[in-house]
This record gives structure tokens, C-alpha cells and sequence, in this order.
């Protein structure tokens, strides 16, 4: 079992600061921690939705298309992140983790299988990568975001936030507090600052926010 699935936002893919998360992403794999990694769409993501506002192929076609670019960034992810493996199938998972190396998913073969979640814009990433952090049984979810965590109106990081409350949030896809599991310890922290994930992980709370 993970002990985690991170996700990484699409919005690090051009952050100069991204070589070191992934560099710290080996480290903790190489320190045991057994992580699963779910990417965003970034850029990839982006195409897609310029394609789409030009030639508008509907909702389910939009839905697979932006699928299917996170699979191009989890192939980047993969490919720089020390020790990671690509894994297409969840039965992949396992045998990673138990080899010490960070499991990075490219997640369409697995959803166009099971196909568990509405198509629209208002499921990204996030709710994916709360779909999977359920399926493959891990206690918490991280998403690393190019943001601190949720904010209030003032500017402040909000510490902690209830699931219910993340509607109209910019923060989270319009879906994300519908995907994730009641129970599952959720994290949005900033990517930019990887050891803010390094602190979470060892000890339970770091800067960031908590969706409760």
C-alpha cells in the first residue's frame, strides 16, 4: 500500500523549480517512503483546451483528450524523477513500490477501463488523482500545487478547510470535493517549496491546507 499519492500540478511543468521537487521525490522514495505520483495536464492540458475551443469535439472527447495529456506529463515525470517508474495499470502499482521505486501513473488506459467519473471541466486532476489515492488504498492524498494552499479573503492560508467548503474554491476543480473520499487526509501545499512535502510526510503537518 502507499503511503501517499501526490499529485503534481500541471502548473510546476515550466516552474525553474521543478527538477529539485523531483530530485526530492527520489530522495524520499530512496529513504522508503512508497509514493505514487498523479500528474496534472499543465501544458498538455493546455493544448487541449485551446483544440477544443477551437473545434469544440464535446465533452467526452474533451475529457479523454485531457486524459490523455496527463500521460504525456507523467512520461516527463518519469522520465526526471530518480528512481521512478511509469505505470499504466494499477496491478503495476504494487510490485514498484516493493522494488523502492516512486510509481508515476499515466492514468487513461485505467480510466477509459473503468471510466468512474463525469466528463467536463469540472473534473481534472485533482478529482483523478482522489479517485486513485481511494483505489489504491493510500491514507492521504498531496496536491502540489504553485500555491501555498487555500487562501481567505485577507490573503492568509486558510490551516485548515472542510471538504464541503471547497465549492467556488479556484484553488480545487469544480468536482475535487465530490471525489475525495470522506476520511482520506488531503494536503494542498506548494511544489515550489518541496520540503514542505519532505516535513509533511515526517511529521504529520507542515504550511499548507489541510482539507478536512
Amino acid at each position: 500500500m502507499p503511503e501517499a499519492v501526490i499529485k503534481v500540478g500541471g502548473s510546476l511543468a515550466s516552474d525553474p523549480g521543478l527538477p529539485r521537487l523531483l530530485r526530492t521525490l527520489g530522495e524520499l522514495a530512496a529513504e522508503g517512503r512508497r509514493l505514487v505520483v498523479v500528474p496534472g495536464g499543465g501544458p498538455f492540458a493546455d493544448a487541449v483546451r485551446a483544440a477544443c475551443a477551437a473545434h469544440d469535439p464535446g465533452p467526452s472527447a474533451a475529457h479523454w483528450m485531457a486524459i490523455l495529456a496527463m500521460d504525456q506529463y507523467a512520461h516527463l515525470l518519469a522520465a526526471r524523477t530518480p528512481g521512478a517508474e511509469l505505470v499504466v495499470q494499477p496491478g503495476e502499482v504494487a510490485s514498484v513500490l516493493a522494488a523502492g521505486r516512486t510509481a508515476v501513473l499515466a492514468p487513461y488506459a485505467w480510466l477509459r477501463a473503468a471510466d468512474p467519473l463525469p466528463h467536463g471541466w469540472d473534473v481534472t486532476s485533482d478529482s483523478i488523482a482522489a479517485w486513485v489515492a481511494a483505489r489504491v488504498g493510500a491514507p492521504r492524498l498531496v496536491l502540489l500545487k504553485a500555491v501555498d494552499g487555500i487562501r481567505d479573503e485577507a490573503g492568509a492560508v486558510i490551516a485548515r478547510v472542510e471538504r464541503r467548503a471547497l465549492s467556488g474554491k479556484d484553488e480545487v476543480d469544480g468536482y475535487f470535493a465530490r471525489a475525495l473520499e470522506p476520511g482520506m487526509a488531503c494536503w494542498i501545499i506548494n511544489g515550489r517549496r518541496p520540503e514542505r512535502l519532505r516535513e509533511l510526510l515526517r511529521e504529520g503537518r507542515t504550511l499548507g491546507t489541510e482539507v478536512c
